[in-house]
């Protein structure tokens, strides 16, 4: 690990494939998965504090060069589930493998495959941002002319090397955050564990800290999220989980989750109020709005079901001037999901305090 006593939050899912449900447990594995493929995995995963269990039975698996974000409500397990698999805390039962390697084996090698960046920032604000880089290298045992190279170009790859002489206290708080990971990143991990990596950031900021994300997973580096904002694991997450109490309730892609939800329908919108009449005689379970000609009929916003609207409308030789599906966001999903009033802050509540 890169940086060894990091605060550390965060999770796994497993890849259900684009049109398979998104349920509590993943699927069986497929034939042709080379264990190669998956960066994490980990299955029966327990852990209790006397006679509170924090995490009760967790399978999952993430695959190798993908973004992995996990959701749930405060005390739902996450800092456990990242804090074991990062070899800080020992599971009670399950078996666990991180980049390959057994958690229980062989934990060095796992902490020499991982980088983390925790929710509060490791940065030294009393040196320089050179000078932080430097030490990580030291602390990876890399040698000084090999360090300072590495260093170097992380500082410019992150937009920081004109800033690198300067004391790290001075620095925006998106600059100590790019700072930060790019500390991460100087023993090369192939995978990183991003503990709400854009927390109090401004909205310019969180978009940069989102191409990073997107950068590191176009190099191959898996990438394990845990976030506050829902809009952050809807725009970079492959698969999302939802821990709730110390079980999995869902996990899938965003659209996957999003369809769990009651709520969705397609909006067909007409200018010709005859036509409006004789969509509206087609179609099945219609709400109407006469002043707008415009008709909501429930739907999951899968294929199938956007299919089969259009037939109708053809059947009965009528085009919409507008057509839109609309489908519950993830704000619907945690709610639904967790049954918890403390949802996670979004993006304008957090610039706004």
């Amino acid at each position: 690990m890169n940086r060894p006593g990091r605060t550390l939050c965060g999770m796994t899912t497993t890849d259900q494939g684009p049109d398979r449900p998104a349920t509590g447990r993943p699927g069986p594995a497929q034939s042709g998965t080379d264990r190669r493929d998956i960066a994490i995995a980990a299955t029966g995963l327990r852990k209790a504090y006397g006679d509170r269990t924090v995490l009760d039975g967790i399978d999952l698996q993430v695959p190798a060069g993908t973004v992995f974000a996990l959701l749930g409500p405060n005390g739902a397990g996450k800092t456990t589930v990242v804090s074991i698999l990062s070899t800080l805390i020992r599971p009670d039962a399950g078996q666990l493998r991180v980049a390959g390697h057994d958690l229980a084996a062989d934990p060095q090698a796992v902490r020499a495959a991982i980088g983390v960046t925790g929710q509060f920032s490791a940065v030294d604000g009393l040196i320089t941002g050179e000078e932080n880089m430097l030490l990580m290298a030291d602390l990876n045992h890399l040698p000084k002319k090999e360090g300072r190279r590495v260093a170097a170009g992380l500082l410019e790859r992150f937009g920081l090397t004109e800033a690198a002489r300067k004391p790290a206290a001075t620095y925006s708080g998106g600059m100590k955050r790019r700072l930060d990971i790019a500390m991460t990143l100087v023993g090369g991990p192939r995978i990183i564990f991003l503990d709400e990596p854009t927390t109090g950031l401004d909205p310019r900021s969180r978009h940069t800290m989102w191409q990073i994300v997107r950068d590191l997973v176009a190099d191959g580096v898996t990438v394990f999220l845990t976030t506050q904002y829902l809009e952050e694991a809807d725009q970079l997450a492959d698969r999302i989980a939802v821990l709730d109490g110390g079980r999995l309730v869902a996990q899938g892609s965003a659209g996957e989750l999003k369809r769990l939800v009651p709520g969705g329908h397609v909006r067909l919108r007409f200018t010709d109020p005859v036509a409006y009449e004789r969509a509206a005689a087609a179609l099945r379970e219609t709400t109407r709005d006469d002043e707008t000609f415009t008709l909501h009929i429930p739907s999951d916003g899968s294929q199938r079901e956007l299919r089969a609207v259009l037939d109708w409308l053809d059947a009965a030789d009528v085009v919409a001037d507008e057509l839109s599906v609309h489908t519950p966001d993830l704000d619907d999903v945690f709610f639904a999901l967790t049954g918890n009033p403390a949802t996670p802050r979004t993006a304008a509540e957090e610039t706004l305090r």
